[in-house]
């Protein structure tokens, strides 16, 4: 497989390990009464320029969540270039979703060191970046076995 076609496999992939993840954020929200996460409109607007502006993190929410999710699948179409196992190259896109997430929060001040939220918030982010990777690994799978 050239790198194209796995990194254009892993967008698709992306996208679908982010209709996972919204899935699973909407029914936890639900059951929790946990309301939705503005931290990916509030990385828009850091980004963006517009730090504090509560109109443009709460117009760029949805954009960036989609976004980024779709194109961090282009990282696990990547990995599925390097030789790894589909379950080793899924931890290390694990690995690489949640740490580079933390990191980003982090440098951008938006959110503190995960050793410093409180249990149930680390719990929540690590499993639903889980259930990202999850589907997000197995469609890339299924994909390029259905193109090689």
């Amino acid at each position: 497989m050239n790198v194209a076609v796995a990194l254009g496999l892993g967008l698709v992939a992306g996208a679908v390990g982010t209709v996972v993840l919204t899935v699973s954020e909407t029914v936890e929200q639900r059951l929790t009464r946990r309301e939705t996460s503005t931290v990916p409109g509030q990385v828009g607007a850091a980004l963006s320029g517009r730090r504090g502006d509560e109109a443009a993190a709460t117009r760029l929410n949805t954009p960036v969540h989609w976004i980024h999710g779709i194109t961090l699948g282009a990282v696990r179409g990547a990995l599925g270039l390097t030789g790894l196992g589909a379950v080793a190259a899924s931890a290390v896109h694990y690995a690489v979703v949640w740490g580079g997430d933390v990191l980003l929060y982090r440098s951008l001040g938006i959110a503190p060191w995960p050793w410093q939220w409180k249990s149930q918030e680390l719990i929540t982010d690590l499993f639903h970046k889980g259930m990202y990777v999850l589907a997000t690994g197995i469609t890339f799978e299924l994909l390029r076995n259905a193109v090689t």
